[in-house]
C-alpha cells in the first residue's frame, strides 16, 4: 500500500497541476468589444538619415569583405536611430524617430539597391505621443514611391495594420545622406488607454487569479 502511495500521488499532484495551468494560462476575449472603435489614419512626416554630419544616424555592421562597386555590398546590415521631422529641412520640428536596421539584399552592382527593412516608429508629438509603429518589408530605393506594409503597433497603434508609401525627397548616393517623404495609412483602435475597448489588455495577468500562477 506504501509502494502505491508513493507512487501515485506525485503522479496525481502533476497531473492536478499541469490541468490547472492549461486550464488558466489563457482566455478568449471577444474582439466585438474593439471593432468599434477602430479608424483610418494618414500621417505625414520626413525621415533623415545623416551620415556626413558630426553625429551620424546609422552605423554599418562589419560590411561584407567583397570586391563591389556599391554603396551598400549584398549582405550589408546597417544599424538606424533616424531623426522623423515635420517637413523636409532636418531642422524643421522633431515629431518622433525611426530605430531598426534594414540588410542589403541584391547581388546587383551599381546603385541600383534594394534593401530589407525592419524599423520601429516612435512618435513624440501629440494624440500618438509615445505611440509606435513597426514596419517590415522590401524598400528598392532606386524607385521614385515605395510600399512598405506595417505589421503592428502600440500605444494608440495596438492591433495596427496599414502601409507606408516612402518617397525619396533628396539622396546622395555616394556618401548616403537622405531625406525620405513618408506617408502613412493605418488602421488602429481609440487611442485611449481608459476606455473599455483597453481595459481587457492593461493587465496581461488580471486573469491569473490561482495563487500558484501569479508566483510565475
Amino acid at each position: 500500500m506504501d509502494n502505491f502511495k508513493a507512487f501515485f500521488l506525485p503522479l496525481t499532484l502533476s497531473f492536478l497541476f499541469a490541468s490547472l495551468v492549461s486550464a488558466t494560462f489563457y482566455q478568449t476575449i471577444s474582439p466585438d468589444q474593439l471593432r468599434t472603435g477602430e479608424k483610418l489614419t494618414h500621417i505625414r512626416f520626413y525621415f533623415h538619415e545623416l551620415i556626413t554630419n558630426d553625429k551620424p544616424s546609422l552605423i554599418i555592421i562589419d560590411p561584407p569583405k567583397i570586391m563591389s562597386n556599391a554603396p551598400l555590398p549584398f549582405g550589408s546590415m546597417v544599424v538606424i536611430e533616424d531623426p522623423l521631422t515635420i517637413g523636409p529641412d532636418v531642422e524643421s520640428k522633431k515629431v518622433g524617430k525611426a530605430q531598426g536596421f534594414y540588410l542589403s539584399a541584391t547581388q546587383r552592382a551599381g546603385l541600383d539597391l534594394e534593401i530589407v527593412m525592419g524599423m520601429t516608429l516612435t512618435f513624440f508629438e501629440g494624440e500618438f505621443n509615445g505611440s509606435t509603429l513597426s514596419v517590415l518589408g522590401r524598400n528598392e530605393i532606386i524607385l521614385p514611391v515605395r510600399e512598405l506594409p506595417i505589421i503592428g503597433g502600440t500605444g494608440a497603434f495596438r492591433f495596427a495594420r496599414g502601409f507606408v508609401l516612402a518617397r525619396s525627397v533628396k539622396v546622395d548616393y555616394h556618401k548616403g545622406d537622405a531625406t525620405v517623404e513618408y506617408n502613412v495609412y493605418v488602421y488602429h483602435y481609440s487611442s485611449s488607454t481608459t476606455s473599455p475597448s483597453h481595459q481587457h489588455f492593461n493587465d496581461g495577468l488580471n486573469f491569473m487569479t490561482d495563487p500558484i500562477l501569479s508566483k510565475i
